[in-house]
């Protein structure tokens, strides 16, 4: 009997969300960038969005891609919002264990979908540059959302567990998580049981996502590369290559921090807790900050409709 109240007691505990370590009495100062980045995110994507949508010269599969990875980085963006401004705002570090546990889902679930949009867009270059003849047949306008239901279907699939997984421990230890928001890998350590299967199964779900995501767009720019360097005429190179600029730049700003943190949290137990803060700041708010800047400025039409849009 105390045995059951004590593991009800445990898992109605809150945990306490961390801003930036001693810089508390300057997190109010820190907000006004965070709310910055926030609503350049949130009205940068959601322009993108609108454009592709109202202009039907923009209806083309590349465009149609940029369109659901904005839809994504806006998910993302929302799904850390609250906690992070809640923090430097207000100073309100306490989350309960079930809304922890949403959040996570939602952030780990936005992460594995944008990982596959950009395996999506990595394979739109590659057919584009490989088999141009083919394009229109092979990406058409209604296979598209299709190719997109199955990325949503497959992170949410992949990442529903984790929640569950994490609901069956008591919680006993510290609970100070080491970020502004809830992640699975910070939570599972604070649990007093073995994590040896939420460990394996996370593991998993990141090889089987990420993971295999990142390798089929590094052998697909191979591909695009070794097909490049055959063409004789130096302009036409230098065409090619310049359509895949702005997703090199997604791809990069996405995984980059993503496999720092992951390294960190798996294997970097004396590394220093600010550059754990710092690079899961920048896996959350980079890649919806920059991804519409990075399309914006490589794309001459998407650049000159932006510009109207807000003159107008």
């Amino acid at each position: 009997m105390m045995s059951a109240v004590n593991h009800t007691k445990l898992n109605s505990a809150v945990f306490l969300l961390t801003g930036i370590p001693g810089k508390e009495d300057v997190h109010l100062w820190i907000s006004i960038p965070f709310c910055f980045m926030y609503a350049i995110s949130i009205v940068g994507n959601s322009a993108i969005l609108f454009i592709i949508k109202t202009d039907s010269s923009l209806h083309e599969p590349m465009y149609i891609f940029l369109s659901m990875l904005a839809i994504t980085d806006i998910g993302l963006s929302i799904a850390t919002v609250p906690t992070t401004l809640g923090i430097f705002l207000f100073n309100y570090r306490e989350i309960s264990l079930h809304a922890c546990f949403s959040q996570l889902f939602f952030i780990h679930s936005f992460e594995t979908i944008e990982s596959s949009m950009l395996l999506m867009m990595a394979f739109d270059r590659f057919i584009a540059i490989r088999d141009p003849l083919r394009y229109t047949s092979i990406l058409t306008l209604p296979r598209i959302p299709k190719m997109g239901l199955v990325c949503v279907i497959r992170g949410v699939a992949i990442i529903t567990p984790l929640p569950f997984l994490l609901n069956r421990f008591p919680y006993c230890r510290d609970n100070v998580l080491s970020h502004s928001y809830c992640l699975y890998q910070d939570v599972m350590k604070l649990a007093c049981s073995d994590i040896t299967v939420n460990s394996l199964y996370g593991l998993f779900a990141k090889l089987v996502t990420m993971g295999l995501d990142s390798l089929f767009i590094l052998l697909s720019y191979m591909i695009i590369l070794n097909t490049v360097l055959s063409i004789t005429s130096c302009t036409q190179v230098l065409r090619a290559l310049n359509t895949c600029v702005s997703h090199v730049c997604a791809v990069l700003l996405f995984y980059t921090p993503q496999i720092g943190l992951s390294l960190i949290h798996r294997f970097g137990k004396g590394s220093s807790p600010l550059l754990q803060i710092l690079l899961g700041n920048m896996s959350l708010l980079v890649p919806p900050l920059m991804n519409p800047v990075v399309y914006s400025v490589k794309s001459k039409h998407l650049r000159a409709k932006i510009f109207d849009m807000f003159i107008k």
